[in-house]
């Protein structure tokens, strides 16, 4: 039998958050521990929400997503069914080429999933 808790966990949505620094200067590590540790506790505050994942490039420019290793490992999971929900801080964290950004954001949203552009107030 399931309990009221156990169908409450079952309609979570599973979120995920993407963190970029491009730089390996010491201000900008502190801004990349600082993300990582946000997005914890935003999302594991959120009874609606269950963490999916937080994803960080550290020292990666954003114009390219090759080189993005957690990004490409995010987006294949969202392809894979396994995230509902992408946050991150802003646009140019998640990427800095306005094409790629673009396709990426079409990407997931063709297969019913959500960004959130915290800075921007947006939710493509």
């Amino acid at each position: 039998m399931q309990t009221a808790e156990s169908r409450d966990k079952y309609h979570q949505l599973r979120v995920a958050a993407y963190c970029r620094v491009s730089t390996a200067q010491e201000e900008q590590q502190n801004s990349y521990q600082v993300q990582i540790a946000y997005y914890t506790d935003l999302i594991n505050r959120k009874k609606e929400w269950t963490l999916a994942g937080i994803f960080a490039d550290e020292g990666i420019s954003g114009t390219q997503t090759k080189k993005r290793t957690e990004f490409n490992r995010m987006i294949r999971m969202c392809k894979n069914k396994k995230i509902d929900l992408v946050i991150t801080k802003s646009i140019s964290r998640f990427a800095r080429n306005t094409v790629d950004c673009l396709e990426y954001v079409r990407q997931l949203k063709d297969l019913g999933i959500g960004v959130i552009f915290e800075k921007e107030n947006i939710t493509p």
